[in-house]
């Protein structure tokens, strides 16, 4: 009962403090007060809103993207590797039998430095990537994690194949518009949002 009786009196004084409150029509105001109110409403409303959004790529003007063409070129993640020699597929010569077009595979620093750190295990793979066909690139950020340099490249640059088979780096690249993504399977490479763009030229 004492509760009950506290929520009573909470919700009086509630109303009694909603009745207090002077409205702009009251005839107690100045007609000074009554001016100020209504001009802050106005600049209120008329205060045009500021959103913020990301630039869209100039590549992604039409409804592929336009960047993407052959030569392919593909970045290559560490597991994308590790994959290729578990199912004895030759890298480039299967990417080239995937896209039907000469494909550039890039290997960047972190992505090396991934696979020294797994060690002489994946020996195989260390001499796969440094073949003089494999593009380096070089990384400025620091550490070794290859995911978030990856993806970085992605968004800067909208000319690259994505080629892991890694989940949550999959996950991360089919939330950027316009980039496909590569992966190992059934013994062979499978391409992911591949554009149209050149079925024109191939029908010609």
């Amino acid at each position: 009962m004492g509760k009950q009786k506290q929520l009573k009196r909470l919700q009086q004084q509630r109303t009694s403090l909603a009745k207090r409150m002077i409205k702009a029509s009251d005839n107690r105001l100045k007609a000074e007060d009554r001016s100020k109110a209504k001009t802050k409403k106005k600049s209120n409303s008329d205060e045009p809103k500021v959103i913020d959004r990301p630039q869209g790529s100039s590549a992604m003007f039409f409804q592929y993207n336009t960047q993407l063409g052959p030569p392919y070129h593909v970045l290559v993640d560490t597991n994308f590797v590790n994959f290729s020699i578990k199912n004895k597929l030759d890298i480039i010569k299967t990417m080239m039998d995937c896209l039907y077009a000469k494909c550039i595979p890039y290997i960047t620093d972190c992505v090396e430095a991934e696979l020294e750190k797994l060690g002489s295990k994946y020996k195989l793979a260390l001499r796969i990537i440094k073949d003089p066909r494999f593009e380096r690139l070089h990384c400025m950020h620091k550490g070794t994690y290859a995911d978030d340099c990856l993806v970085q490249r992605v968004t800067q640059h909208k000319c690259y194949i994505v080629a892991t088979n890694d989940k949550d780096l999959k996950r991360r690249i089919r939330k950027i518009p316009g980039v496909p993504i590569m992966n190992v399977a059934l013994n062979r490479y499978v391409i992911e949002r591949m554009p149209d763009a050149f079925e024109p030229i191939a029908k010609k």
